[in-house]
């Protein structure tokens, strides 16, 4: 144990020795905090281990371990171990408690071997950090105090009193932070509701969130905390006006329009949703004179109306809600009947022209209107008429009137309005007059760039020029100026172990998108990126699109022959018996290619052929096969050139040259192996793997074949020994079977080294003579009397 004043750390080392059979070894700890500078004092190693410092470049004493070598270095000169470079616990243990780094010091004659451990603790060099930085809440305005909503909480990669300790918030009567720690002892953040809500009063809310951990210097990290309050239906629809009074001529044609009520709801949808009518006890005296349109509030001339028998009519009105339960507002409406008119009302607007940007609230003041009438009595009293499906209305507001906003607007749709306001008087008959006013409608960033489609199929050949160009992504953001200019890039994305930007590229302008290299089919077939288009708006917004990359096949393999094998410039060797008949399978060619689809669909014909009657090859499987029986005329060796070829456009091929030996007897067999290989760089491993399989199989094979002849052949000798007779047969008929001193043989011949056996048809005789000589021999020659017909094993 040591004490180095110089340092704000304590390094400590521990040793134990043990000496056996010449061979010293032992183990030394040491102790430093991480992130320490390189070149920094770790211990002196030398010292703690009692050698001499002078013998360290002597007795070669060196730092083995990979791990050690890594982080650490010791000096011969002096025997300090030191810091290599910096050395980050985090990335190093991640989580774990204990951290530690192995590492092991060897020395020769004698030969001492000395394994430490380097105990790496943790620094407070990680603040703690929240996700994306922002968590979503929605609340319902319903919600108890005392409700405790949990928040997600921040990580932070240092451990014990260096990771998150505390959370706070910032100050709001409504919420309150609480914590909690779990078994694991993870500190959760928990928001708690103090105060009810009311979302007529306050929507939403904006809170900070602090985590702050226990290290010294302490380090904090923030995330924003929005709050979302749900609405209810609480609240009854309430008219803009307790009693509505209109005046109306008595000549009024049907379909008049006397008035518009009005009524709203702060509550949101269905539950702000109005529907309009009469009361039910005013239904029958009114429903003749005048309608009350559902949907918009408007009253209308029914029928024909009589000042001389009345002069005035009061209805009550009730606007109900579309919630559950619904609940309903009452109004009154009185409409006076008058005579005549002979002044037209006069409009004043305040301003005339008017801007508002798009994301202005429903309500949202816009310009004052006053009508004057110098009329008196009923034909001096006005009503106005706006455009219909218009997002503006009028507010009453002393003796003005307010222009204000109904419901959002969005520019994207319309840019501005030119809003004609009609003032009509009650007069008899009635006058009016107009003004437009000139809304225009400013932009806000309130639309994210968008694509035609969320997904797109790229199909791009392979063998395709790097550098060029092989899509275009284009994104629409209906926004204007900055709001709508765009721009492309890649999300963070791995094709194959390797970023996307090592294989594509994307112009940030544009969106066009370039291949960096060269797609080859066989290695890589398809991949998918992310797309993202961001527009310049503040705060951006940005959507993105996925982008299939499918490499297209082409035909740029030949065929490779795969069977028969054959060394380059020589021919493959076959044999064909004299017996053979038609259709007799002599091989199978057997190809691959590494293209697919149609390139690698693969056909066979002969393109070369000594006798062009002899052979045939299928097409489609390669089996080459006798087109008819040899003839005593026929060559004994044939040679055929096959030509192998794909489907592909253009088609590419490959071909082989097969020599076919006529074999005069069962037991002749080609010269050379055909599937003997002398350059075996020229077939690929699962070649080998099959040379390797069928090499074996027939050797199991074979070594059968010469057990069986080897105890059939003791069995003659035995036979023979037994009789004086020099010559025995064994005949075999149609019917019956005649035998002298030999059981019955099987009625399938094989020929050892060829894979092939013949079966003897029933109608065919044969015979087998053996001499005293024959027990001398390990073959036994046939002479058939019929032809049998020979077939693959």
């Amino acid at each position: 144990m040591a004490n180095l004043p110089s340092f704000p750390f304590n390094v400590f080392a521990f040793m134990l020795l043990i000496y056996e059979q010449g061979l010293i070894s032992g183990q030394i700890r040491y102790s430093i905090p991480e992130e320490m500078e390189q070149g920094a004092f770790v211990g002196n190693i030398a010292q703690d281990l009692g050698l001499n410092v002078r013998q360290l470049s002597a007795r070669k004493f060196r730092l083995s371990s990979d791990d050690g070598g890594r982080y650490m270095k010791v000096s011969l000169d002096n025997g300090i171990l030191s810091i290599r470079e910096r050395i980050d616990r985090e990335r190093i243990c991640r989580h774990a408690e204990m951290c530690t780094v192995s590492f092991e010091t060897t020395l020769v004659n004698p030969s001492e071997v000395y394994r430490g451990e380097l105990e790496i603790l943790d620094v407070n060099d990680n603040s703690p950090t929240f996700g994306d930085g922002s968590i979503a809440l929605q609340i319902s305005e319903t919600s108890a105090p005392g409700v405790r909503f949990r928040l997600e909480r921040a990580e932070d990669p240092d451990i014990g009193i260096n990771t998150v300790a505390a959370y706070t918030i910032s100050l709001t009567e409504y919420f309150s932070i609480k914590t909690r720690r779990t078994e694991s002892d993870v500190l959760i953040p928990e928001l708690l509701l103090d105060k009810p809500l009311d979302r007529e009063l306050q929507s939403s809310f904006q809170l900070l969130l602090t985590a702050t951990d226990g290290g010294t210097p302490q380090r904090t990290g923030t995330a924003q905390i929005l709050v979302t309050v749900f609405d209810i239906n609480d609240n009854a629809p309430v008219f803009d006006r307790d009693m509505y009074k209109v005046s109306v001529s008595e000549d009024a044609p049907h379909g008049t329009l006397v008035m518009i009520v009005k009524a709203h709801d702060l509550d949101e949808g269905l539950n702000a949703e109005i529907t309009y009518s009469f009361s039910d006890v005013d239904l029958r005296k009114a429903r003749h004179l005048f309608c009350l349109d559902p949907d918009s509030g408007e009253v209308r001339v029914e029928g024909p109306l009589d000042f001389e028998e009345t002069n005035s009519y009061s209805f009550d009105v009730q606007a109900v809600d579309h919630g559950s339960p619904a609940m309903t507002g009452h109004s009154n409406v009185l409409i006076t009947v008058n005579d005549v008119n002979d002044n037209a009302p006069k409009i004043k607007v305040t301003s005339a022209s008017n801007k508002i940007p798009e994301n202005a609230p429903p309500g949202t003041f816009i310009t004052f209107i006053d009508v004057v009438d110098r009329d008196s009595g009923e034909n001096g009293h006005v009503r106005y008429e706006l455009p219909k499906n218009i997002p503006f209305r009028l507010q009453t507001s002393s003796n003005l009137y307010k222009l204000v906003t109904s419901e959002t607007l969005d520019r994207e749709g319309i840019s501005e309005y030119r809003l004609p306001i009609l003032a009509r008087d009650l007069g008899s008959p009635s006058l009016s007059s107009n003004k437009t006013i000139h809304i225009t409608i400013t932009d806000v960033n309130d639309n994210a760039p968008r694509f035609a489609e969320s997904t797109y199929n790229v199909y791009v050949m392979e063998n395709n020029a790097p550098g060029g160009s092989i899509f275009v992504l284009t994104a629409l953001d209906p926004d204007l100026d900055l709001n709508s200019y765009v721009s492309y890039s890649f999300v963070d994305h791995f094709i194959q172990n390797l970023p996307v930007s090592t294989y594509l590229d994307i112009n940030s302008m544009n969106g066009t998108i370039y291949a960096l290299r060269s797609f080859d089919y066989e290695e890589l077939k398809n991949f998918q990126i992310l797309v993202q288009a961001r527009d310049g708006g503040v705060p951006p917004l940005s959507s993105s699109a996925t982008v299939n990359v499918i490499v297209l096949d082409q035909n740029d393999n030949a065929p490779v022959i795969v069977s028969p094998l054959y060394q380059s410039g020589s021919a493959a060797q076959e044999g064909l018996p004299r017996s053979a008949g038609q259709g007799y399978l002599i091989t199978k060619i057997m190809a691959t290619d590494a293209d697919s689809g149609q390139n690698a669909r693969i056909f066979y014909q002969v393109v070369k052929s000594t006798d062009p009657t002899l052979f045939t090859v299928t097409k489609n499987s390669g089996e080459i096969r006798s087109a008819r029986r040899i003839l005593q005329i026929d060559t004994p060796v044939h040679t055929l050139v096959i030509l192998v070829k794909d489907n592909g456009q253009p088609s590419l091929s490959s071909t082989v040259t097969m020599n076919i030996r006529v074999l005069e007897n069962s037991t002749e067999g080609i010269t050379e192996s055909s599937t003997f290989v002398k350059n075996p760089r020229y077939f690929s491993d699962p070649n080998v793997y099959l040379i390797i399989i069928f090499s074996c199989t027939s050797v199991a094979f074979l070594l059968i074949i010469v057990l069986l002849i080897g105890i059939k052949c003791k069995q003659d000798r035995s036979i023979i020994q037994g009789y004086n007779t020099p010559r025995y047969c064994y005949n075999r008929g149609d019917s019956q079977d005649t035998y002298e001193g030999r059981p019955a043989m099987e009625e399938t011949l094989r020929y050892p080294g060829t894979g092939r056996i013949v079966r003897v048809p029933e109608p065919h005789q044969y015979s087998v003579c053996l001499s005293p000589e024959s027990a001398k021999s390990d073959f036994l020659f046939l002479q058939p009397r019929g032809a049998p017909t020979p077939h693959a094993e």
